[in-house]
């Protein structure tokens, strides 16, 4: 099952050179949001917004305003996408499978607001289609004609990966030619801050350069950002028969339930094994085949910890030569849209011969004490990758990758 694009909108960019181009640089996308935003009581003052998205590039005027943000992102993910495979999504059959953490609240919040003060005459029509979790996915088949199975994946932080890997099986399995996989969010918004900042999930850290800082020592919360991107997978058979290029290959897909708490992981991280574990057996691979992890590396003390455990129970002695990276300390935590991004970290990584940083990393933590990859990417030949996915809820998610 191979990758033939990947379309993104990122705090770094929007599309793959912009996004490669800050993975190289090393370039942090975070800033202070509290002069855009009224954020009275909240300790967090960061975000990681796509500053460069401009929905008017992608959709007609009309449209867009019939889309919420989340579904205006994931359009134009998938539309980069399948311009950069090449593909015509008229020929054989499509899927498409996007997840998402939360969807377009932005439109429930303004609506409820009209409705309080305004009267329930003035609540918007769309308000459902708008802001309903499935729209990203329903969108995108509207957009680009395609007819084959269309439905999203929430699961959390770990939507993005679940939705991908739900399409790797149905095209392994041989239901659909080809699949749209990916993830979108943006819920950069006061009440979510709000939300994340009382339950202590959030860095309070006011300085963008060293907010996100998974596995160090000094991380204090994740910094909540947005984006979507969409990978175009295809089976060898309809890649060859249209002469279509492979990025990389998705040969693994694993996932468990931790059964343990609605937000905390396990402290041994169990659940994380599972998930990795059953990847790895899906592609019928040994965990010394691993070259890189892209780690789920959310910059909480918790799971950073549970994480690194899980790592050195799948790697054993090989866990501290392994190479281990979180792209969340660029672009911050892109809730259900997070998996999908990241895996343009691990596609850099295959194209580009650099192993992508965890550029905020700088001081070791006793109980984070694998390579992570601190500064810049860091030149190394990837063959095989591991990119991990975990979401509230318990629910895990692992893929693996291998390079074409």
């Amino acid at each position: 099952m191979f990758v033939s694009g990947f379309g993104v909108v990122s705090p770094l960019g929007v599309g793959r050179a912009a996004f490669f181009q800050g993975l190289r640089e090393g370039r942090v996308a975070i800033r202070r949001v509290d002069q855009d935003l009224d954020l009275p009581g909240i300790g967090a003052k960061v975000a990681a917004p796509c500053d460069g998205f401009d929905p008017l590039a992608f959709l007609p005027a009309k449209r867009v305003r019939r889309l919420g943000r989340t579904s205006q992102m994931a359009v134009a993910a998938a539309q980069l996408a399948v311009a950069e495979a090449r593909l015509d999504p008229q020929r054989g059959t499509g899927a498409v499978v996007v997840g998402t953490g939360i969807g377009a609240l932005e439109v429930l919040l303004e609506n409820h607001q009209t409705f309080l003060s305004r009267g329930a005459e003035r609540v918007s029509p769309f308000l459902v289609p708008l802001m309903m979790p499935n729209a990203p996915a329903a969108e995108i088949s509207i957009e680009l004609g395609i007819k084959g199975p269309s439905f999203g994946v929430v699961t959390a932080c770990a939507a993005s990966a679940h939705a991908v890997g739900l399409a790797f099986e149905m095209v392994r399995q041989g239901w659909v030619d080809w699949a749209l996989a990916g993830g979108a969010e943006a819920v950069i918004l006061p009440l979510v801050l709000a939300a994340f900042d009382r339950m202590g999930a959030l860095s309070r850290n006011p300085d963008p350069q060293r907010a996100s800082r998974p596995f160090d020592r000094d991380r204090d919360g994740f910094v909540l950002g947005e984006g979507a991107a969409v990978l175009v997978l295809e089976s060898e058979e309809h890649l060859l028969g249209r002469g279509g290029q492979a990025l990389a290959e998705v040969v693994g897909f694993g996932q468990s339930s931790d059964a343990f708490h609605i937000t905390a992981p396990p402290e041994d991280g169990d659940g994380a094994y599972r998930a990795m574990a059953a990847a790895l057996a899906r592609a019928g691979l040994p965990p010394e085949a691993v070259d890189y992890v892209n780690a789920h590396g959310t910059s909480t003390p918790l799971n950073d910890r549970a994480e690194t455990l899980a790592l050195k129970r799948l790697l054993g002695e090989r866990a501290y030569e392994v190479p281990v990276s979180s792209t969340k300390s660029q672009i911050g935590h892109l809730l259900g849209a997070a998996a999908a991004a990241e895996l343009g970290a691990v596609l850099f990584a295959f194209l580009e011969g650099l192993i992508p940083a965890t550029v905020t990393w700088e001081n070791r933590d006793p109980e984070c004490d694998l390579d992570y990859v601190p500064g810049s990417p860091r030149p190394g030949r990837v063959r095989v990758a591991l990119k991990n996915s975990f979401g509230f809820g318990g629910q895990n998610a692992s893929l693996v990758l291998r390079a074409a």
